[in-house]
């Protein structure tokens, strides 16, 4: 089978039931920018000093592409058609075990911490972005489209931003780097 169909080359794509769509259409704007989300996080978790975390990133990915491809079906009736994965209800809940458990470890947060210090916390930061982009681009198509069986999805993707930022933080503090505080001019 080749990679290449060339029914792309005008500038559509097609959703899982076939319905042809704009490459800029927002449901595609909000899959692709989860799998953006989903690749970044795959490179994280390859990080040197990221192997206790390697299990719940692969479990974050996989909700990651169950999600994006409820948002490549046309509708409900295709997420059945195609038996596609349910979007795991408890990974808002186990993030925020995982956040509650870093926080214990960590001084109280006094300031706005610049992204640095270490690669792999500043890569926890990039990742934190572009997850709150993946948030902004599903909030905007489920808005939209009046959507209203996305609102686990959209606390997740806010929950995991959290829970990137949380990550750096606990990176900083375990490998002994000080936070680079923000500077405000004050």
């Amino acid at each position: 089978m080749k990679i290449y169909t060339k029914t792309g080359d005008a500038g559509q794509s097609s959703l899982l039931g076939g319905q042809r769509v704009s490459k800029s259409d927002p449901r595609l704007e909000a899959y692709g920018t989860i799998d953006e989300l989903n690749a970044w996080i795959g490179l994280l978790k390859e990080q040197e000093g990221m192997e206790t975390y390697r299990d719940l990133l692969t479990r974050i990915q996989e909700a990651l592409f169950t999600l994006g491809s409820h948002l490549a079906a046309e509708n409900a009736d295709q997420v059945l058609a195609w038996k596609l994965p349910v979007l795991p209800a408890d990974l808002v809940p186990a993030l925020e075990l995982e956040m509650d458990r870093l926080d214990a470890g960590l001084p109280p947060l006094r300031n706005f911490i610049l992204s640095g210090g270490h690669p792999v916390s500043a890569m926890c930061q990039v990742v934190r972005t572009v997850c709150r982009r993946a948030e902004r681009s599903l909030i905007r198509w489920v808005q939209l489209e009046e959507k209203e069986d996305y609102a686990i999805a959209i606390a997740y993707l806010n929950r995991l931003s959290d829970y990137l930022f949380m990550m750096c933080r606990y990176l900083h503090h375990s490998l002994d780097i000080p936070e680079i505080p923000w500077n405000s001019g004050k």
